[in-house]
This record gives structure tokens, C-alpha cells and sequence, in this order.
């Protein structure tokens, strides 16, 4: 399932903001090394490099402690949203954000949870077949957290489209009974909503490294409320909905590319419920 709303301007000035996206900057020169995501004022996540023929990149960074949950939406996330405007929810959560266009996605997805290194990883699957592995460490990335995939798709016969749930903490440090609630809720037929604010970075590789040369489209949701759904859908082998804020001018794609992750997800589902 997919709701898409109209390309809406939320958020507030990046001084007030929870959460904002930030280029650091080298000590001399000037010149912009490591993409961030900030929450909190601390240094959360490294992203994919600038330039966009580097691996796409989300690495969980010491300082990564936050959770961003509203309380006042909880009863409206505890259940189904009808459409992404529902509640005041996107209004709520972009309070948090720093100020700038989001696409609002409302998605079904079925997580599965993924450790580094082991099967169903990305980083040292799809993304070595493309990239090869880190030319100085003779390694695939690594991000430094679990994480959730929920859903991939060929965008034309040179790119292809992962789509990756992030959270913002380790399903570790969650609380064992939240997520076992939320098991039987789900058990029940409940399909209850998270809210995350996303990122797509186009990446593709300089000529002459993996096998598979390919663009990735990488689909990032960053977490802020549902981090014990998350996992229990995963647990249960159960759906969850997911409130995505796509925000606009913050990844390494630009607005068309971002507009066409509506139909991308549409085209797969007539595909399946067509049998093709």
C-alpha cells in the first residue's frame, strides 16, 4: 500500500530543529567532506559521499543516542493512518525537522532485520557486486547498526531501487515487553504506524570496479517514532506502516528522481497482483 501526498514545506529554522542535515567542513581549504545527519546537535549518521560515485553510505556514529518520539501522537500511531496528512502527525514530526520541501509517503512495508556481515546485508552483497570491496581496507562498508530491508525493485535495466529502514538506536536497546506488546498486537491483525524521515542518494560507480555495474537508488528511512514496531513486525513476519517524510533537497537525487519512488513502488505491486 502507498498514499502519496502533495510536496508540502515543513520543518522550522536549523538552529531550532531536533534534527537537521549538515556537510562538515575540513579544518583548511574549506571543501566539504562527511555528509551528516544531526539530532540533537550530535553527530548521528555518516552518509553517502558528495561526489555520488562512492558506495551509498549510512554509518551509525558514537554520538547516535536519540530517539525522536512525540508523545502527543501516540494514540494515532498506535493504529492504521488513512492518509499521510492524517492526525497532524506529519505536521507534529515536522516540528522536529529542519525546514525545507518533504514529499510525504504513507507505505506498508514488512521489515527484515539485518545484521552487518551476515545474510540478506547489502553492504557486503548487492553493493560489493557493484563497487568491489573498499579498495585500502579490503572490506565491504560497514554501518555500524542493525537495520531493516523492506522492499527493492529494478528502476530501469541500469539502476536498481533498495529501500532500507534505519533505526536511530540498536533493536538492543529496546524495551523486551514494548516489543513483545506489539507482537501480539499485530497477531491481532493491528498494522500500527512509524514515522521516519528519508533520503534518496543516487550513486553510481566510476568505470571498471565490480561485476555488476549498476545506479543505485538507495531509499533510506531514518527512524523517529517506532523503533519497538519496527522490530516486532520483523519478529512477527507482520506488516507495519510507515509514515515517510522524503526530504526533497537532502540527498544525492533531485526532485524528479525523488517523484518517481511513487511509482516504482506502484509498478512492483500491479506486478504481483497480476502475476507478471
Amino acid at each position: 500500500m502507498i498514499k502519496v501526498g502533495e510536496p508540502r514545506r515543513l520543518g522550522v529554522p536549523v538552529p531550532e530543529a531536533r534534527l537537521h542535515f549538515e556537510a562538515e567542513r575540513r579544518e583548511s581549504g574549506g571543501a566539504p567532506s562527511r555528509r551528516l545527519l544531526v539530532v540533537d546537535g550530535a553527530p548521528a549518521f555518516e552518509l553517502s559521499f558528495w561526489c555520488g560515485t562512492c558506495p551509498l553510505l549510512f554509518r551509525r556514529l558514537e554520538t547516535g543516542k536519540q530517539t525522536l518520539s512525540l508523545v502527543g501522537v501516540q494514540e494515532q500511531l498506535t493504529g492504521t493512518l488513512a492518509d499521510p496528512g492524517d492526525g497532524g502527525v506529519a505536521d507534529a514530526f515536522g516540528a522536529l525537522l529542519p525546514e525545507g520541501e518533504y514529499l510525504p509517503l504513507l507505505l506498508r512495508v514488512e521489515p527484515r532485520l539485518v545484521i552487518p556481515g551476515n545474510e540478506g546485508d547489502y553492504f557486503s552483497g548487492e553493493q560489493v557486486a557493484t563497487w568491489g570491496l573498499d579498495q585500502f581496507w579490503g572490506l565491504p562498508e560497514y554501518p555500524h547498526t542493525p537495520y531493516y530491508r523492506t522492499f527493492e525493485t529494478a528502476v530501469d535495466a541500469s539502476a536498481h531501487l533498495y529501500e532500507f529502514v534505519v533505526p536511530m538506536v540498536p533493536p538492543t536497546w529496546n524495551v523486551r515487553e514494548r516489543v513483545e506488546e506489539y507482537v501480539e498486537l499485530m497477531s491481532r491483525g493491528a498494522v500500527p504506524t512509524a514515522v521516519a524521515v528519508s533520503t534518496l542518494d543516487v550513486c553510481e560507480p566510476s568505470a571498471g570496479l565490480g561485476a555488476d555495474h549498476c545506479r543505485h537508488w538507495g531509499l533510506t528511512h531514518f527512524l523517529l517514532d517506532g523503533h519497538h514496531k519496527l522490530e516486532a513486525a520483523a519478529m512477527a513476519g507482520r506488516p507495519v506502516q510507515l509514515l515517510s517524510l522524503l526530504a526533497l533537497g537532502e540527498g544525492l537525487a533531485g526532485a524528479e528522481e525523488c517523484g518517481r519512488v511513487p511509482a516504482l513502488r506502484t509498478q512492483l505491486r500491479s506486478a504481483r497482483a497480476t502475476g507478471i
